[in-house]
């Protein structure tokens, strides 16, 4: 039998992340856009995540685990594209964060929130560095 957290990805995945794929990532917006390839395929994907801002990247949390698609699809990649706030950011070498090494460096609020939601990943993303000009 599924979980709730299970049944819960599955509605999100089939249902609300299209709706949230039309906002997410637009400035004013809590949303961002994490754009990933395929890992066999090559196809481009888009998934609506919480990206927070940190020194040096971004921290994502993992509400679903470390398993879901376009996690795999990032981590075998090594790189990929955030939108936040209406900007695109290159980001390269994921990492997988546990709680206690993710939660201290986030504001408060969102602090608060995912200790609420019971989230125990993050990935963190590096800011990749400029090319030249």
């Amino acid at each position: 039998m599924p979980s709730v957290r299970d049944t819960l990805r599955v509605f999100n995945k089939q249902l609300l992340n299209p709706f949230m794929l039309q906002v997410a990532g637009r400035k004013h917006w809590y949303a961002s856009v994490i754009r990933h390839s395929g890992r066999r395929s090559g196809k481009n994907y888009a998934t609506p995540v919480v990206a927070e801002r940190v020194t040096g990247g971004f921290i994502v949390p993992l509400p679903y685990g470390t398993g879901v698609d376009w996690l795999r699809n990032v981590l075998a990649a090594g790189k990929t594209t955030v939108v936040v706030q209406g900007q695109t950011c290159d980001v390269v070498e994921p990492e997988i964060l546990d709680a206690p090494t993710a939660l201290p460096q986030i504001s408060p609020s969102h602090r608060r929130m995912f200790q609420r939601l019971g989230i125990s990943k993050f990935v963190r993303l590096k800011t990749a560095p400029s090319g030249p000009s």
